[in-house]
């Protein structure tokens, strides 16, 4: 009798490779082709696409909403800063008002993509907006209110995202990208705030 294991036969050694193959979670060709062919005119949103759309699209705009206050926010500040540190402090004012106006371009075209239209009105901007326009009594005010104003994206982008959740990657990952540098924006301003001198 032999002590060596027995080989593996042909059939069981290899994966098989056969096109059309069933992988658990994974569709075949003709299920691919088939289902891009149903409702094209839906163009990125295909059968797979598991989300509530009204409900994204909401959040979208709302956060649309809130990017456009805090551009308006930050300009304002931008133009109103005075004072020994203002020239520093106007820097940082302009890049976060043109770090949100992309921002700002990033959610309106997923909302287009979604098949949603981006709600610009500026009737109704302030009241849809999470973040709230505060002029700013002086500059450290304005820093300590743009601070506010990031805690509160912050917060509103991570609900977002949780609610989301993987039903819907492509505006998870852009909620994501923004929450990131919305995070940088108020480690940012609680930097200037810690360090502060003067009035």
């Amino acid at each position: 009798m032999s002590s060596k294991p027995a080989k593996a036969s042909k059939s069981t050694a290899k994966h098989s490779t056969k096109p059309g193959t069933d992988v658990p979670g994974i569709s075949d060709r003709k299920t691919l082709r088939e289902r891009a062919r149903r409702n094209v005119e839906d163009g990125a949103i295909t059968d797979t696409y598991s989300a509530d759309r009204k409900a994204v699209i909401k959040l979208l705009n709302d956060a649309l909403a809130t990017e456009y206050v805090c551009v308006l926010r930050y300009y304002r500040h931008y133009f109103m800063a005075k004072g020994m540190l203002a020239d520093a402090v106007k820097a940082e004012f302009l890049e976060h008002a043109q770090q949100e106006q992309a921002h700002a371009g990033k959610l309106a075209e997923r909302i287009v993509q979604l098949g949603g239209e981006p709600d610009f009105n500026p009737d109704t901007l302030t009241a849809r907006s999470h973040a709230e326009y505060k002029e700013g009594s002086d500059l450290r005010d304005m820093v300590r209110e743009n601070l506010v104003a990031e805690r509160i994206a912050i917060d509103s982008y991570r609900e977002m995202i949780n609610f989301i959740g993987d039903r819907d990657t492509t505006t998870k990952r852009i909620l994501e990208e923004i929450l990131a540098q919305e995070e940088e924006h108020a480690d940012e301003f609680a930097d200037l705030l810690d360090g502060w001198i003067g009035k």
